[in-house]
């Protein structure tokens, strides 16, 4: 397929809108701190429920803990 093709196919996609630098004028910028290693155990329907999510169910895990991880702390500062 040349490459106008795509071009012009992506700019008709309704799902994928384009974007301009006004799209990332307040956007944030994450560095992570890094990985540590552990083992943990959790309940089995847990680790269930992410992992039919399909890959990258750890990394979802993480998230959710960092989320209220941060609702902690802002508990804390307000309080």
């Amino acid at each position: 397929m040349p490459e106008a093709e795509i071009e012009r196919m992506a700019a008709e996609d309704p799902d994928n809108p384009a974007t301009d630098d006004s799209h990332w004028a307040e956007a944030t910028i994450y560095v992570p701190n890094g990985k540590t290693s552990i083992h943990a155990s959790f309940d089995r329907d847990v680790v269930a429920f992410f992992k039919e999510g399909g890959r990258g169910y750890q990394t979802r895990m993480n998230a959710v803990l960092r989320r209220y991880m941060e609702a902690q702390q802002g508990k804390k500062a307000n309080g």
